[in-house]
């Protein structure tokens, strides 16, 4: 699994459109979980943007209470603690999306494997003194089914495995966030969070632009050096990749991740993985084990998973960025004029 920090924003940017504005749209960003958000809402007048944004903030504040590893009072870090505690919708919702996607991945996506992230060093617990003789004691802890949802509660089958939401919380939040938005009647929007994204509708009649960022070392702002522009709409978007966070080997980067099943990073040459879906929970999920998956497995499992598009930035054998797509993705995409 890809080793993440919840305020690390990778790799897509909002491309803002200029047109001749028959409907108002209004923006409101911040910060939550974290890491940025940003919101951009068709407003027909009936919504105050003000009110709307303490609205957001607050659904993302008791949903970080539910899901986030970094707040002691959560609902995930007290079933960490084995305290008696009964999982809320929200809970139960993204474990049970967590044993789909672990099983459609063939296990690359494992929500039991945040010891381990700890131990290498990241993480709200983390330990940098990692060794082989810890991760063999850790593996023992790691694997989706060892812990169950049964008459609502979680059964771990020991007590020291701990859950970790954090490869796939903020995909799901954004869906929360739609949601929400979908209850407010608002017919046109984009939601991004930490580089997370769902648009539905289109923005005056155009496709959302989304764009991607190329995979440098020293890229650090969104939107300043972009890989590829894609238009969007009514689809979910996320990106896993640790390009900032790779080792050098005859010449050839290589991401570093946490592979669940050995326990140790993965060896191989994807730096970036874009996902397409129709929620982001899943577009999350599915990203991330890519990245432990590498190129050419990612690739088989895209071509048995139409329902997924995708877009990989990798480093082949000379050590250049190349790309690879789905076809699906090819009539939405194209190159950025700042490229």
């Amino acid at each position: 699994m890809v080793l993440k920090k919840s305020f690390f924003f990778l790799g897509i940017a909002i491309l803002l459109q200029s047109c001749t504005n028959t409907k108002v749209y209004d923006t409101f960003t911040g910060f939550v979980q974290g890491t940025t958000y940003r919101m951009i809402f068709e407003n027909s007048g009936k919504i105050n943007p003000v009110e709307l944004k303490s609205e957001v903030e607050k659904l993302l504040f008791d949903y970080d209470m539910s899901l986030s590893v970094y707040r002691d009072s959560s609902i995930v870090s007290k079933i960490n603690r084995n305290e008696d505690v009964v999982p809320d919708a929200w809970f139960a919702s993204v474990f049970a999306r967590s044993e789909e996607i672990n099983r459609l991945t063939g296990g690359d996506f494992d929500i039991t494997v945040g010891p381990l992230v700890n131990a290498m060093g990241f993480g709200p617990d983390a330990h940098k003194h990692f060794n082989a003789q810890m991760r063999d004691s850790l593996m023992e802890l790691v694997g989706m089914e060892k812990v169950k949802m049964v008459n609502g509660k979680i059964e771990k089958s020991d007590p020291r495995i701990k859950l970790d939401f954090n490869a796939i919380a903020k995909g799901y939040s954004v869906d929360v966030v739609s949601g929400f938005f979908d209850g407010k009647g608002i017919k046109s929007y984009l939601v991004e969070i930490g580089g997370e994204i769902r648009v539905k509708g289109s923005k005056n009649g155009k496709l959302w632009k989304i764009g991607i960022d190329r995979p440098e070392d020293s890229n650090f702002v969104p939107g300043n050096h972009l890989q590829a522009v894609l238009r969007l709409k009514d689809r979910s978007l996320a990106t896993s990749g640790n390009y900032r966070k790779f080792y050098v080997e005859d010449g050839i980067k290589y991401s570093h991740t946490i592979d669940p099943k050995t326990g140790m990073p993965a060896r191989n040459q994807l730096l970036s993985a874009t996902i397409l879906a129709s929620d982001c929970a899943t577009a999350d999920g599915i990203a991330t084990a890519c990245m432990v998956k590498g190129k050419d497995e990612t690739i088989e499992f895209l071509e048995k998973h139409p329902e997924f598009d995708a877009f990989l930035i990798f480093s082949d054998d000379s050590g250049n960025f190349s790309t690879w797509m789905t076809s699906g993705l090819r009539n939405y995409i194209s190159e950025p004029e700042n490229k």
